[in-house]
């Protein structure tokens, strides 16, 4: 582009509508779990939450995440965040788990 050419504005879909392209086979259980509840309750970062890219964990009242599994990207983004090593996280003994649209 030159220099006095217009800036192009480039739109992305939204990431609700790129996480509806993906299509998850419910295996039935939940692959996701804390190991110790209590140690989320004294935890204050809530780093699970906030790196879940996918909504799948949430700030529950007791201070234990409530967990979505059916939303999960099996990404494993929230056992790494967790700095107490307290996430559960297998992949889905089934076979089932998610299927990518786009690979």
């Amino acid at each position: 582009m030159s220099a006095d050419s217009p800036t192009q504005q480039i739109e992305n879909d939204s990431l609700e509508d790129r996480l509806y392209t993906v299509r998850y086979d419910d295996p039935g259980d939940s692959h996701l779990d804390v190991k110790v509840p209590e140690v989320c309750a004294e935890c204050e970062t809530n780093d699970c939450v906030k790196v879940c890219p996918a909504n799948v964990w949430r700030e529950g009242e007791d201070g234990v995440p409530q967990i979505a599994y059916e939303n999960c990207l099996e990404c494993s983004s929230c056992r790494f965040a967790c700095g107490y090593d307290n996430v559960v996280w297998e992949y889905p003994k089934t076979g089932g788990g998610m299927t990518f649209k786009h690979g």
